[in-house]
């Protein structure tokens, strides 16, 4: 399985883990936050003028992505929790494979649309070391993650 679809499939999970909790929802994800700037800051050495510009784009750009998979994606992870995946039809099922596709398309531009936006801000050299933390620090979270599991 590749990066990017490994990536896409634990942020859904996330996404669907975050939902589940509710309440604690704004917390976890303002832990998360927290852990990312702390990475993000240590990787990619932001200059403060690199940061001050950096952090309310990045942030904005995050919480769109997260809003367009929390929303878009709800129908389809009740779907998938309440057991009646076994009994989808296959019109039901083509309506779920449009919808996933176009939330993936919608993400796709929403990340282009962020990527010319923080060209203006950071060196390429920054973008690309900005990428491989993302997903660096999405290895990690999701290994935490197995790990708080395995303990249980």
């Amino acid at each position: 399985m590749n990066t990017r679809k490994l990536i896409t499939l634990f942020l859904m999970l996330l996404s669907l883990t975050l939902c589940a909790q509710g309440e604690n929802m704004k917390e976890k994800k303002e832990q998360i936050r927290g852990l990312k700037v702390a990475f993000f800051t240590t990787e990619l050495n932001f200059t403060n003028s690199e940061a001050e510009k950096f952090w309310p784009l990045y942030n904005t750009f995050d919480d769109n992505q997260f809003e367009l998979r929390h929303q878009k994606m709800r129908a389809f992870s009740k779907r998938m929790n309440d057991g009646s995946l076994d009994k989808i039809s296959e019109k039901e099922a083509m309506q779920f494979l449009a919808q996933i596709e176009d939330t993936e398309e919608e993400l796709f531009l929403l990340r282009k649309k962020f990527m010319q936006n923080v060209k203006t801000i950071l060196p390429a050299v920054k973008i690309v070391k900005l990428k491989k933390a993302e997903e660096d620090f999405n290895r990690k979270l999701l290994q935490q993650y197995r790990n708080k599991g395995s303990k249980k």
